[in-house]
C-alpha cells in the first residue's frame, strides 16, 4: 500500500460515516505498533508528528522513518506534520515525504490566518499533499483556555483555504488526562451546517469514548487526535517492566514491552471510531 493523503482517507470517512484515528507519534516503537493496530483492524491510520517529536528527532529521519512504515503497510497510512508553525517548516515536512500538513495559524487574527493557510494548502496541493487548517484556538488543560470556533467564521475560512480538513475548538482541549472534556454538540452542529469539509477535534483523549463514536458516525467529524490516552498506555507498560526487572539495562528489551499494550489500545480507539458492525 503506497502512502496515502488527508485526502485520500477522510473523504471515504465523511462518505460512510465513521472518523479515522490522528495517533499522536513520538518515535518508533508507538508508531510501529499503531500500524499493526490498524493492519489488524483494516482500516487507515494518520500517524501525527508534532512539535515535540520534531525537536527530538531531525524532520528528514522522521520523514524517512513514518514513511517506510507506511510504504510496508497493508493499509493506507497518513504520515501528517502535526501544527505546523510556518509555510517554510510545512514545505520541508512534504519534501521529507511527509503527505500531508497540518499548519496551526489558530491563535493568528482572522485573515492572517487564513491567508496563511490558503497558501499552504495550495502548496500541498501542488506537490500531491494535502493540508489541514485550524480555526478557533484549542487550548491546553494545563494551559491558555480554549477562544472556541465561531460557526460563520469556520464557514467562511474552509472557503478561503481550500483546506481538505479543519480542525475546530468546540469544548475539547489538548493534553486532558481523561475523558471528562465532552464536545459542545450544538456548536459543531452550527459549524457542520455552514461547511462541508471534514471536521476534525484535537484533544480527543479528552472527549469521552461514546460521543467520539456518536460524533463519527452522525456528524462530519472525521479524524480525532489522540495522544495522551496512548502516551499513558506506554508510560504504565514502560513502568511495570522495569518494576518486575529492575536489573534490566537492555534498551530495546524494555521498549519492546510496550508494543501489545500500545496495540491493543490504538485497536480500541480505531474499532470506535468506525462504522457500525
Amino acid at each position: 500500500m503506497t502512502r496515502a493523503t488527508l485526502a485520500d482517507v477522510l473523504q471515504p470517512a465523511l462518505r460512510g460515516g465513521y472518523a479515522v484515528a490522528g495517533l499522536v507519534c513520538l518515535g518508533w516503537e508507538d508508531a510501529r505498533a499503531y500500524v499493526v493496530a490498524a493492519e489488524e483492524e483494516n482500516c487507515p491510520v494518520i500517524l501525527l508528528i508534532g512539535p515535540g517529536c520534531r525537536a527530538h528527532t531531525p524532520l528528514h529521519v522522521l520523514g524517512a522513518m513514518y514513511g517506510h512504515l507506511a510504504e510496508r503497510s497493508q493499509v493506507p497510512v497518513v504520515t501528517l506534520l502535526d501544527h505546523g508553525a510556518s509555510a517554510e517548516e510545512c514545505r520541508a515536512a512534504l519534501e521529507a515525504g511527509f503527505t500531508s500538513v497540518m499548519y496551526d495559524g489558530s491563535a493568528l487574527p482572522f485573515a492572517e490566518n487564513a491567508a496563511r493557510t490558503a497558501a499552504i494548502a495550495e502548496m500541498a496541493h501542488d506537490l500531491g499533499a494535502s493540508c489541514e487548517g485550524e480555526i478557533g484556538f484549542v487550548g491546553y488543560a494545563e494551559g491558555a483556555a480554549s477562544t472556541g470556533t465561531d460557526p460563520d467564521e469556520a464557514a467562511e475560512f474552509a472557503a478561503r483555504t481550500g483546506v481538505d480538513a479543519l480542525a475546530v475548538s468546540v469544548g475539547n482541549t489538548h493534553l486532558s488526562p481523561d475523558q471528562s472534556r465532552p464536545v459542545n454538540t450544538e456548536k459543531l452542529a452550527q459549524i457542520a451546517e455552514q461547511t462541508d469539509v471534514p471536521l476534525v477535534i484535537h484533544g480527543g483523549s479528552g472527549v469521552p469514548a461514546y460521543q467520539r463514536q456518536n460524533l463519527a458516525r452522525h456528524t462530519p467529524v472525521c479524524k480525532f487526535n489522540i495522544g495522551t490516552e496512548l502516551r499513558q498506555v506506554f508510560g504504565q507498560a514502560l513502568r511495570q517492566k522495569l518494576a518486575a526487572d529492575p536489573e534490566n539495562f537492555d534498551r530495546i528489551d524494555i521498549l519492546s514491552a510496550t508494543h501489545d499494550p500500545l496495540v491493543s489500545a490504538a485497536r480500541k480507539v480505531m474499532r470506535n471510531l468506525g462504522p457500525a458492525r
